[in-house]
């Protein structure tokens, strides 16, 4: 399928397209030169994860094939792609290659990025405190950045091939973390952490945009049982008020596709 621009504002970055990808997305698709973006799929209720499921990301999808290609164009876009543990421990094979969550867009995601300049697959970073690191993950082995204290880092080093000390104490300063990036030349960060990382980035006013897709399912909630909305272990309002722009809306059946400007 493909989606439908129901509208979009017409001073958003644009960049052409291969004609696979264009039609897809019905029309373009750009970035600013150096940001930050986020991509989450949530249902109807607000949940984006439920735990204690394997291949929850799938249910809250609701089996959608467009978010899939919707979050490898994404990926395709990115220098590189920045998880969290969490996110690494629910995929233990996973690499965060654009191809990787949509086999069939492999050669147009691949043109995309030859395109734009960018190397054949982003870079990828995790944000780890180091206790729960599989040092193991095929990702980690292929050379993911380990941005993690400077405790844990010395812990590390010998057992990862690319560990950087961001800062002292028990937990990594994210702005600091981005700003080691910068330092590599990335410049398009797509943040694909969990909700934990994601609340402390809005939080620190760290993310630029988000595109959120909205699944036609409700999942519910138990007090017994964990499931996990956008934004975790951080509070906002009443004391803050982080508010997105709609800048971009398409459809494709019951299922939303929006993106903010935050």
């Amino acid at each position: 399928m493909t989606l439908e621009l129901l509208w979009e504002r017409d001073a958003l970055p644009r960049v052409a397209l291969p004609a696979e990808l264009e039609s897809f997305y019905d029309g373009r698709l750009g970035l600013d030169g150096r940001c930050v973006y986020a991509n989450f799929v949530a249902t109807i209720d607000g949940i984006v994860s439920i735990p204690e499921l394997e291949q929850s990301n799938a249910l809250v999808a609701d089996g959608s094939e467009d978010d899939k290609h919707l979050m490898g164009l994404l990926r395709a876009f990115a220098d590189c792609v920045l998880i969290g543990t969490g996110t690494m421990l629910a995929s233990p094979k996973g690499r965060w290659r654009p191809q990787g969550v949509y086999p069939a867009g492999k050669e147009s995601f691949a043109e995309l990025r030859a395109s734009v300049g960018k190397a054949e697959n982003p870079a990828v970073a995790v944000v780890t405190s180091g206790a729960s690191l599989d040092v193991e993950h095929p990702a980690v082995a292929e050379g993911a950045i380990v941005l993690t204290t400077e405790r844990a880092a010395a812990e590390l080093r010998g057992t990862v091939p690319d560990v950087v000390g961001v800062n002292d104490g028990d937990w990594v300063d994210l702005r600091l973390a981005l700003e080691e990036l910068r330092r590599r030349g990335y410049e398009q960060i797509l943040a694909e952490a969990g909700p934990t990382t994601f609340g402390v980035l809005i939080a620190e006013g760290l993310v630029d945009e988000l595109f959120l897709t909205v699944s036609p399912v409700l999942a519910g909630r138990m007090q017994s049982r964990r499931r996990l909305g956008l934004i975790e272990s951080v509070e906002l309002l009443p004391d803050a008020r982080v508010a997105g722009e709609l800048t971009s809306l398409r459809r494709s059946a019951s299922h939303l596709f929006l993106r903010y400007r935050l």
